[in-house]
């Protein structure tokens, strides 16, 4: 079993099997712990370069389990080529939604009430007193709504916000009411104040935020992208915010590491965070949980949590 947090840090990980340390180094460039032809259950490493991440995947040739620590599997999904069939990749459902509503919540609140405008301003010793949107009274849209999606809701319920729509690739109905199919997207979009991005990653959803979707978006609306960059065209994103005719929110952008230069970092009514959505205190406890609960079902032979596809299937 291949690790990214040291074996002996993680209580109730069940006996009988070898657990091997590895998470890349810092370089990316780490040695392998063992032979990789013996891996059973590779765990992703976190916050680590692409490559670094796949490395090792054409290698292991008797995996079982792919357990990556991200909501998002597109990372290893671009590589499933490299991975022999019949194996189970699992995401990290349950680790992140808690952290990734806070900062979608966080986005919306700063770029509404101004906050980054009395950053500079109080850098610059200015009391620069103004009226600013409230997110009350607001029309939210979350595209994307699974565990993220629904964890942002739950945190919008005390905003007194005027609606929430939701939207996902198939209608269905939840506790909370409708989710619209992704193809009513276009008759929502110009009802909405606030369009928050939940959306996993998959060719469906590659550059599904378009000139035409944002088109259709209302005059002085917000976006807020907590799901990945490539979700979003960044040429007709900036096309829009630079005229002011929309504002944005983006932890995560198209490309990634946003590099020196690029207009997105000084393009009005723009605010950016470093993909933070997930690296929180929250992160830790809810891994090793996960990793525990995940290694003793593997032994048990019990379902497996959080299967997203089997290779070759």
């Amino acid at each position: 079993m291949w690790l990214p947090i040291p074996p002996d840090e993680i209580d109730g990980l069940p006996e009988g099997l070898r657990y091997l340390f590895w998470d890349g180094g810092e370089s990316g460039d780490q040695e392998f712990p063992g032979d990789p032809a013996d891996c059973a259950v590779y765990v992703v490493p976190y916050m680590k370069r692409w490559p670094v991440k796949v490395r090792p995947l054409e290698h292991l040739t008797h995996v079982q389990v792919i357990q990556t620590l991200t909501a998002g599997v597109d990372d290893v999904t671009a590589r499933l080529s490299a991975i022999v069939p019949g194996v189970r990749l699992c995401n990290a459902r349950g680790v992140h939604e808690a952290s990734t509503a806070e900062l979608a919540l966080t986005l919306t609140l700063a770029s509404l009430r101004g906050i980054p405008e009395f950053v500079r301003a109080q850098q610059e010793e200015r009391w620069r007193s103004a009226f600013h949107p409230a997110l009350a009274d607001k029309n939210v849209l979350i595209v994307g709504y699974g565990a993220i999606g629904s964890a942002v809701e739950d945190r919008l319920v005390p905003f007194e916000v005027a609606r929430v729509a939701r939207v996902a690739r198939s209608q269905r109905t939840t506790a909370r009411g409708l989710v619209h199919p992704l193809t009513e997207l276009p008759s929502l979009l110009p009802e909405a104040d606030v369009v928050i991005l939940c959306t996993p990653l998959t060719e469906e959803s590659r550059g599904l935020v378009d000139a035409e979707f944002l088109a259709r978006m209302k005059d002085g609306a917000l976006l807020v992208n907590v799901a990945r960059g490539a979700v979003v065209d960044t040429k007709a994103l900036l096309a829009e915010v630079e005229s002011g005719r929309v504002m944005a929110a983006l932890d995560v952008t198209d490309p990634e590491p946003l590099p020196p230069g690029h207009p997105l970092w000084h393009a009005p009514g723009v605010l950016i965070s470093p993909h933070v959505g997930g690296p929180t205190s929250a992160f830790l406890p809810r891994a090793k949980r996960l990793l525990v609960d995940q290694l003793n079902r593997f032994v048990n032979q019990e379902p497996l949590r959080n299967v997203i596809l089997t290779t070759g299937a």
